[in-house]
């Protein structure tokens, strides 16, 4: 604190100082006599006199400087301190840095004219040329000017430009650890690796590897890629367990294998099928399995085949649509899925029944699903016992030529009135375990094989969804 002489003096020169404005915070004379030496007060306040003469002119500017007061003037009049200010971070610059070219080195400086020389003289290995026919493309290049310039053809185009796209992802997955392996496809490959691009990284690999070791052409590498697409999809299917997926060899032989069987018995198709199989099957359990078939085919065992062939097959048959509509009879019939078991069907309303003049259908009991049917000649007499099960596709059912089986939904149509197992060329309503289970339809020669003697239902008609284009009916050789 200043004595209080010095400090009348100091208010007193602020007072009479027409170019002082209010300060909101403590003035320069306080802060200079603060600052002044205990020992000479006297000279303490001339020192602060003189200076505020000199400082009053330049007051504004100065108090831009003055970002916090004393503390012990501020606490008296600011019991809480204002915030810092925000200091803006300083904006490094980041250039922009494009992708890396696909095309090699010695191609990046070429104009399209150079371009199109390379291509038409092709100067290089495929794989090297093939990025300039995308690098021309983005230019505004169509492949109709590319052909008539270079003289490839669309297609061809398409085969080099997906083939160097392979390539290069074998490269990135083999990392160098098989040279061999990549130098093997340096000329003429890209037919090769075009037909494996819908295969992953991983299983390309091993495919690239089966061609090399088994010098492959177009086709073959066709038909491996193929087989390797198709394993996964066929889960169920004869056989499909004693093939294993990580082998290309195995996935080969169960595509034979299972062509094997859309031949008749005892067929020279069948025999060559299945001796292709063996030729390709690597494991034991594979190879096996395709032995005890050529076994049974050298034995010209095929009862079960000519029972059915002289037997009555269900129908197979695609609803059109509009066709309910159109019908002059229907029939409605309560609705189970397959997934539930013989429970559902067996707790599904046994009779259905029109009443009245209007012909108001009632059922015994309530029920949550039903289907409206045209009044089709196997199902239209059809009385008490008729249920309908829902597949969500046709794996539960008995025929080998599995062109449509995993792409749409069905209903089978059975008659639960008629449960014995009467003859072994009829079809069957069974679960997995008799029964009980998940649903699928049977022959009867199994099931008299099983020592089954009553099933769920006699499997009477087989539905397809509509669709807008028809297309075939389902041939005599679809059964097994």
């Amino acid at each position: 604190m200043l004595p209080k002489r010095v400090s009348d003096k100091i208010i007193s020169r602020r007072s009479s100082s027409p170019l002082l404005p209010p300060l909101p915070f403590p003035s320069i004379h306080t802060m200079l006599s603060a600052t002044a030496p205990a020992t000479s007060l006297s000279a303490a306040a001339a020192h602060t006199t003189t200076t505020t003469t000199t400082f009053l002119l330049h007051t504004p500017p100065l108090r831009l400087f003055l970002r916090h007061p004393p503390n012990l003037i501020s606490a008296s009049l600011n019991p809480f301190p204002s915030p810092s200010p925000l200091v803006a971070k300083p904006q490094v610059y980041q250039p922009f840095r494009p992708p890396p070219s696909p095309l090699p080195s010695q191609y990046r400086s070429l104009d399209a004219a150079g371009k199109l020389d390379v291509l038409a003289n092709r100067l290089g290995l495929w794989f090297e040329y093939a990025p300039l026919i995308s690098s021309l493309i983005q230019e505004g290049f169509t492949p109709p000017t590319i052909e008539e310039i270079t003289g490839i053809g669309g297609v061809q185009q398409n085969t080099l430009v997906v083939g160097a796209q392979v390539r290069e992802s074998l490269v990135q997955t083999i990392n160098d650890t098989d040279p061999d392996l990549i130098a093997a496809f340096d000329t003429g490959g890209a037919e090769l690796l075009y037909e494996i691009r819908l295969l992953n990284a991983e299983k390309r690999a091993a495919a690239a590897r089966y061609i090399m070791e088994n010098r492959l052409d177009g086709k073959g590498a066709q038909d491996l890629a193929r087989a390797m697409k198709d394993f996964p999809r066929r889960r169920g299917d004869k056989g499909w367990e004693s093939f294993n997926y990580d082998y290309p060899g195995d996935c080969l032989a169960f595509m034979h294998y299972r062509l094997s069987r859309e031949y008749s018995n005892m067929s020279e198709a069948r025999t060559a099928a299945l001796a292709d199989a063996l030729k390709v099957a690597v494991t034991e359990e594979a190879r096996s399995l395709i032995v005890r078939d050529l076994e049974r085919e050298g034995e010209g065992k095929d009862g079960a085949e000519e029972e059915i062939e002289a037997g009555v097959r269900v129908p197979v048959v695609r609803l059109k649509i509009g066709e309910v509509a159109e019908a002059t009879t229907v029939v409605v019939l309560p609705v189970c899925n397959g997934e539930e078991g013989g429970k559902g069907v067996r707790e599904a309303p046994m009779e259905v029944r029109s009443e009245g003049e209007f012909g108001v259908v009632v059922a015994e009991e309530g029920w949550r699903r039903w289907v409206v049917l045209p009044g089709w000649e196997p199902i239209a007499g059809l009385g008490k016992g008729g249920v309908v099960v829902v597949f969500k596709d046709a794996r539960s059912l008995p025929w080998r030529v599995n062109r449509w089986y995993k792409e749409e939904a069905i209903l089978v149509v059975a008659d639960r009135s008629r449960k014995e197992v009467e003859a072994g060329d009829g079809f069957y309503m069974t679960g997995a375990t008799g029964n009980d289970g998940e649903l699928k339809v049977q022959r009867g020669s199994e099931l008299m094989e099983m020592g089954l003697k009553e099933s769920l239902g006699t499997v009477l008609l087989v539905v397809r969804p509509p669709k807008d284009m028809d297309d075939d009916q389902l041939s005599d050789e679809d059964w097994d």
